[in-house]
């Protein structure tokens, strides 16, 4: 039997902490049907005998109080809501105790945002990490010793889990089923909850806004140049230029800035506005290649996948129903 605590911290996400207990209930019925012993002992655990989510409408009563909970085989940290840094310091009651059952050997995964009070452990120090991709610019800001994977849907590494965000968390926690029971359960729980099981990528749904949270002008500048004229091509001499500051140090000043080098920043910005076009008009690819300065089909397909996780023609399909080919 495997014993698993789904944390109840304050300022939870109510589904965060009701999914897992569903899913590995579910998952012990489908045992029990097949003929085979439940696996999962699944118990809430928490800091006090009642916790208050969504400004009090929602009360959750845990299972077991922390230091009732000694045996455990994995955590589970729901997601957080509200200012994060706000979040993590009302639970830090929970961070000895999670770092203590990691040493003991128990495995540890967040799900979405939970990601920042599972970093404020340390455990995550010099490891790989997932969390919601709207937030892994505040994240890398709080955790930089930590190693953010833009995009991905499961993070793995050293018995510590971690998840992208929203509903991406299903993904981690059919992972975790199926390395528990095996593939067959895994898919049968898929199938029960409607989840892809296979999906590795939360690109597709990720919103690129700039990173424009700092201090240097120049580099705000050179921001907005880029994005009111994707339809341009662009050189980093030429923008460097137009910033009137040496090209070796504008573009150290612009990764600082911003997390991205210039011509990553350039593809986003002109990879967003191609999305948003595929969303809303029906233009053809080529048409929309031309809108945001591309002429090489090839280069602009690429880039697009390399962001989205989607070829153009799979995100038109996705995301506007009201195109036909």
């Amino acid at each position: 039997m495997k014993n698993v605590a789904i944390l109840v911290p304050e300022n939870a996400v109510m589904q965060a902490i009701a999914d897992p207990q569903y899913c590995f209930t579910a998952v012990n019925q489908f045992l029990a049907v097949s003929g085979r012993k439940p696996l999962f002992n699944v118990q809430l655990v928490g800091l006090k005998d009642e916790v208050r989510l969504n400004d009090g409408k929602y009360s959750v009563r845990p299972d077991l109080l922390l230091d009732q909970a000694d045996a455990t085989d994995l955590i589970f940290i729901p997601a957080l809501f509200g200012d994060m840094a706000q979040a993590v310091n009302a639970n830090t009651g929970f961070v000895p105790w999670i770092v203590n059952q990691y040493q003991k050997g128990t495995e540890v995964a967040s799900l979405c945002v939970g990601a920042f009070l599972l970093a404020s452990t340390g455990l995550l120090n010099g490891k790989k990490c997932s969390t919601h991709w709207g937030f892994t610019n505040e994240f890398r800001e709080m955790f930089p010793e930590v190693i953010v994977q833009d995009g991905s849907i499961v993070t793995e590494e050293s018995r510590i889990y971690s998840s992208g965000g929203a509903n991406s968390y299903w993904n981690l926690l059919l992972h975790l089923v199926e390395k528990y029971t095996d593939r067959e359960t895994a898919i049968l729980a898929s199938k029960y909850f409607a989840i892809d099981i296979d999906r590795n990528s939360q690109s597709a749904f990720a919103m690129f806004k700039g990173q424009k949270e700092h201090q240097d002008e120049a580099v705000k500048k050179i921001q907005e140049h880029i994005e009111n004229n994707i339809e341009e091509k662009m050189t980093v001499e030429e923008l460097a230029e137009i910033a009137a500051v040496g090209r070796r140090s504008f573009e150290r000043r612009f990764k600082l800035a911003t997390n991205n080098s210039i011509l990553e920043y350039i593809q986003r910005v002109k990879v967003e506005a191609a999305k948003r076009s595929f969303e809303t008009s029906r233009k053809n690819i080529n048409e929309v290649m031309f809108d945001v300065g591309y002429t090489d089909t090839k280069a602009f397909r690429t880039t697009f996948k390399k962001i989205t996780g989607l070829t153009p023609i799979e995100y038109r399909n996705k995301y506007n129903k009201m195109v036909c080919d």
